[in-house]
């Protein structure tokens, strides 16, 4: 059931969504957050779409946020919101609200979503296009408790990355880390089957991914060595080879679905490693809306360290990732240093 509401108010749309949940015959609110997403009119469709699939895992308010370009300054200085509100099988298994904002409203955005979040109910804030760089800062990203961008769409992933690490808040996350989870789970349990120090390891993949300095980036911070980033075609990620003092582990994946785990003296073993859709990589991050120290750990490893000049000028990025220590401990030192952790560093958890 759809209901198009023009030059309207929060006010008209919360009686619009009572007036539908009664119609479908369904008036109980059975809702578990409010997802936000903030878009424009050309990535609108696709976004919806993700947060509909996510909601059958999620019930939930979704209010999609479209800022309308206002083309001559009359229309600048005058306000106009317009509302479609769904509900029932238009909606997956929550409730949908397109929220178009004209005008100077398009400033203010938080004011026209404030009303409309559920009662008592967490929110989270998906930017899937021009997120912010800072999106605790921003207006609306302040209402949620989880943040979620998504660097892959951004024109300087790289830039991004080291922005985002130094303004991360506790509850920011990033598309192009859930991307990464399989191969961290993957990568955690080869190591979790030999009994060796991992001394050098490199991350291959696609020019300009952000998954691949943030695995690279995660690789070093737990690891502990060195950690070299090149380039292939694609598609994402390529492959991870570890060299270890027993002997060389490589996850290989050449073509985005099925990867090959090889480990020194074992034979080789054929792992489903597909490329997931948005509205997966949604589902999962809503799975947990606490903070993901994990995920801040590694983005304060710092992406400078990973990504040279150039990267930067468009040429293959071979870069390698030095942990800070490393200079004035020696091998002997980064040995000691593991040793001291409260976990191996070789196994780390996945996320």
């Amino acid at each position: 059931m759809k209901i198009d509401l023009t030059d309207t108010t929060a006010g008209k749309i919360n009686k619009a969504l009572v007036q539908g949940r009664r119609a479908i015959g369904t008036p109980a609110v059975g809702m578990v957050l409010t997802l936000v997403v903030v878009t424009d009119e050309e990535n609108a469709y696709d976004a919806l779409k993700a947060a509909n699939d996510a909601s059958h895992e999620h019930p939930s308010r979704t209010l999609v946020v479209i800022r309308r370009v206002s083309r001559t300054p009359r229309d600048r200085t005058g306000s106009r919101l317009d509302a479609e509100v769904r509900v029932g099988a238009d909606a997956g298994t929550g409730e949908t609200v397109v929220l178009r904002l004209y005008g100077e409203v398009v400033d203010h955005a938080q004011s026209v979503v404030l009303p409309l979040l559920l009662p008592d109910a967490p929110v989270v804030v998906w930017w899937p296009v021009d997120a912010p760089l800072d999106p605790a800062s921003d207006p609306l990203g302040a209402l949620a408790q989880r943040r979620v961008t998504d660097t892959y769409a951004s024109e300087q992933p790289v830039r991004d990355l080291a922005a985002r690490a130094d303004a991360y808040t506790p509850g920011d996350t990033d598309l192009s880390w859930t991307r990464i989870t399989p191969w961290r789970s993957m990568l955690a349990a080869a190591l979790d089957q030999v009994a060796c120090e991992v001394e050098a390891v490199e991350v291959e993949g696609e020019e300009f991914n952000p998954s691949c300095e943030l695995l690279a980036m995660w690789l070093a911070d737990r690891l502990d060595v060195p950690v070299r980033r090149s380039s292939s075609g694609g598609p994402g990620l390529t492959a991870v080879r570890m060299d270890t003092t027993c002997g060389a582990i490589t996850l290989d994946r050449a073509d985005g679905r099925l990867a090959t785990l090889s480990i020194e003296g074992q034979p080789e073993r054929a792992v489903a490693l597909k490329r997931r859709e948005t509205a997966e990589l949604i589902a999962e991050e809503l799975r947990r809306l606490d903070p993901d120290d994990t995920y801040a750990s590694a983005l304060r490893f710092g992406v400078e360290r990973l990504a040279g000049p150039s990267a930067s000028a468009g040429q293959e990025p071979v870069a390698v990732a030095v942990p800070e220590e490393e200079t004035a401990k020696g091998p002997a030192g980064r040995s000691a240093s593991r040793t001291a952790r409260k976990v191996p560093a070789r196994k780390a958890a996945a996320k």
